[in-house]
């Protein structure tokens, strides 16, 4: 019987570029929808690190506002993401869904951000932010 020696090096490069070509983009998805229920749901959810599904108030100019719901998010893909909304949310009310980082805050489990803050902060991936944005229906 024979055995093929393979450098360390080179199986450990293959399973690192294994990895990397099928990891996921980290991403939101969700739709318009009815939020009558006090419920936003994002269909799908890929995040890198555990964190948070966080809701912010919208307009027209695309900046994230006030939070308006949260949910813990696990690091990976995550499907059906359903965030409680703190304050009512009007039919035409734009929202937009982030993905924030757990990082930075004094206690792990406890959803710290508030606008501007570094604590639970969005997550931003080559400077941009993971987010999408639906209108209430």
């Amino acid at each position: 019987m024979k055995f093929l020696a393979i450098p360390s090096a080179l199986v450990l490069s293959a399973g690192v570029a294994f990895a990397a070509s099928h990891s996921m983009a980290p991403m939101v998805e969700a739709a318009d929808q009815d939020v009558s229920n006090g419920v936003v749901s994002a269909s799908k959810v890929v995040a890198p690190e555990n964190g948070w599904l966080v809701v912010h108030r919208t307009d027209s100019e695309m900046k994230p506002g006030p939070v308006v719901g949260y949910a813990p998010l696990r690091m990976g893909e995550t499907m059906d993401v359903a965030a409680i909304l703190m304050e009512e949310v009007a039919p035409g009310d734009m929202l937009m869904l982030m993905v924030h980082s757990e990082a930075g805050g004094s206690k792990t489990g406890a959803f710290e951000y508030t606008l501007g803050a570094t604590e639970d902060g969005p997550i931003k991936p080559d400077g941009q932010l993971v987010m999408t944005t639906i209108t209430a229906q």
